[in-house]
């Protein structure tokens, strides 16, 4: 392929659309903000800094997406993870690198008992996953530290949760696009990533090919609830405590990010550089929005309808496929 069809092929790109997108809100919100203040370093940090936990949400079920597969239970995992790791640093007694294993272990059981309802029990798993979410996982955020905000009292927590590198940038923010950078390399570019995408395409065929979607299952609903247990980790590292309710609300806004970003609910297509471009849009929305002193009520109708569009896109992308494949 030359140099001009790539460039063609650029052009007619969901990822052409999306940054043009982002060019118009941001040329927008820039204009008529309050001295231009939109662009500012200070704001476009706030940007980011408000990403942190999407991206790490968005990632663990953009994966999932891509497969066929949704799941809502990340956000609750997170509280619990949270909630988990201020209780066991309570007495001061067990070291912080521990509890942050013990953590991820708790999402990882979490995502593995997501897998199990899908794949033994015939689940749906916008069904499992949301009963695992918001009935087992709330349910263990409440139990564990009985019902109590525990604040947290740890030096390398506090810091990774709190600390900006020249003042500037928070370290959460460079941890976050590491990540999603790692995990769009591995989508990209590995085997694991071409399992991903010929899973999510159609499994029997995957399946004749000698792939087996299960086991990649259990990888990924696994891989969610450890992720979702690492951003829980990060907002209570932040707060400086194990708050009840956590991230329990942050699920759906990273589904509407990554279908936003082009990642199709029919499974077998997107990318991780789309669902950056994605959670980047909606947030800049939301902080344009915040600066022109818009009620923050508005900001929910807004990921609202934006969900719907993305659906209504992801709707009609998926017939045009269907009918050039025809």
């Amino acid at each position: 392929m030359g140099s001009a069809d790539r460039v063609k092929k650029f052009l007619k790109s969901k990822t052409f659309t999306l940054l043009c997108l982002l060019f118009l809100i941001m040329a927008f919100f820039w204009y008529f903000s309050p001295n231009h203040s939109f662009l500012s370093v200070k704001n476009i940090t706030s940007i980011l800094n408000s990403m942190v936990l999407f991206i790490l949400f968005a990632v663990a079920v953009a994966l999932l997406i891509i497969t066929g597969e949704v799941d809502l239970s990340p956000g609750y995992i997170g509280t619990a993870a949270g909630a988990t790791l201020a209780t066991i640093l309570e007495g001061g007694n067990i070291p912080w690198f521990i509890a942050v294993v013990v953590c991820l272990l708790l999402g990882i059981l979490f995502g593995l008992l997501n897998a199990v309802l899908v794949n033994k029990f015939r689940l749906q798993s916008f069904i499992a996953t949301l009963a695992v979410g918001s009935f087992i996982a709330r349910g263990v955020s409440y139990i564990i530290p009985a019902g109590r905000s525990i604040v947290i009292d740890n030096a390398v927590i506090n810091w990774v949760g709190t600390y900006r590198i020249g003042d500037i940038v928070p370290v959460a923010v460079i941890i976050s696009i590491a990540l999603i950078l790692v995990y769009g390399i591995v989508l990209a570019k590995s085997k694991l990533g071409r399992k991903i995408y010929l899973c999510g395409g159609n499994k029997e065929a995957a399946r004749l090919a000698g792939l087996n979607p299960k086991k990649l299952s259990y990888l990924l609903f696994a891989n969610s609830g450890m992720l979702g247990a690492f951003a829980g980790l990060l907002y209570a590292a932040r707060l400086k405590s194990g708050n009840l309710e956590g991230t329990n609300s942050y699920s759906f806004p990273a589904v509407t990010a990554v279908i936003f970003g082009g990642i199709s609910f029919g499974g077998g297509s997107g990318n991780m550089l789309g669902c950056f471009l994605g959670l980047l849009i909606i947030n800049s929305f939301n902080n344009g929005l915040l600066i022109m002193r818009v009620s923050p009520y508005w900001q929910g109708v807004a990921s609202g309808l934006l969900l719907i569009i993305a659906l209504t896109i992801d709707y009609f992308s998926n017939r045009r496929s269907i009918r050039a494949i025809k």
